[in-house]
């Protein structure tokens, strides 16, 4: 979903997740695209499209910048650095009646947002992920490959939702909080850390 004056995107990123965000950028009819970031190698591409080191200033007339890492503290950081204004959403997602989703954020191919989700900014809701009706997902966060988000639960800001991962109806999760790949959610999460397994339970230091 790319406003139609935009004439080119400048990517923040140029990983794994930015190389994500360039196929639905592209399958949802973004011509031009670069990708900036200071690790790149003079020269170096990706499906034909270049890199830089630096972002331009002044942009390119019409370009737009999305934040294309997988961080959740680096997109929040482009926020903070950055005017965003537009969202990704791949034309095979499925989005239901009036859910929302926030500027920055990308959803991934296959993806699902029930009716009245209501996704923040600078999310990423990624391949095959689905957050069902009534659910809320904060500023940041990160719902992974195949993870599930069931009716009326509440994910907050900087929640990183590992791959296959379950929340189930009606649960909250924090702010800050990391949920194991495949994990399940049955409880509510009052306290940000690493949650994994099935029921989730906090990861202890050795410490604790």
């Amino acid at each position: 979903m790319i406003p139609s004056q935009e004439a080119g995107i400048y990517f923040l990123g140029f990983g794994g997740h930015a190389r994500s965000v360039a196929d639905i950028a592209l399958a949802a009819g973004v011509k031009d695209m670069i990708f900036v970031d200071a690790q790149a190698r003079q020269g170096e591409t990706f499906a034909g499209f270049p890199t830089l080191n630096l972002l331009p200033a002044p942009l390119a007339v019409g370009w737009s910048v999305f934040p294309a890492m997988g961080d959740n503290l680096g997109r929040r950081a482009a926020f903070e650095l950055q005017d965003i204004s537009v969202k990704l959403i791949s034309p095979t997602a499925t989005i239901g009646i009036l859910a929302q989703v926030g500027v920055g954020t990308m959803v991934g191919h296959h993806a699902h947002l029930g009716p009245a989700a209501v996704v923040g900014c600078g999310v990423i809701i990624n391949t095959g992920a689905i957050v069902e009706h009534e659910c809320q997902v904060g500023d940041f966060s990160h719902i992974s490959v195949n993870a599930t988000v069931a009716g009326r639960a509440r994910i907050g800001s900087n929640v990183f939702l590992g791959a296959g991962a379950t929340v189930i109806d009606k649960v909250s999760i924090c702010d800050n909080v990391v949920v194991g790949a495949g994990a399940t959610v049955v409880d509510h999460i009052l306290a940000p850390g690493t949650y994994v397994g099935t029921p989730a339970r906090p990861v202890r230091n050795r410490s604790s």
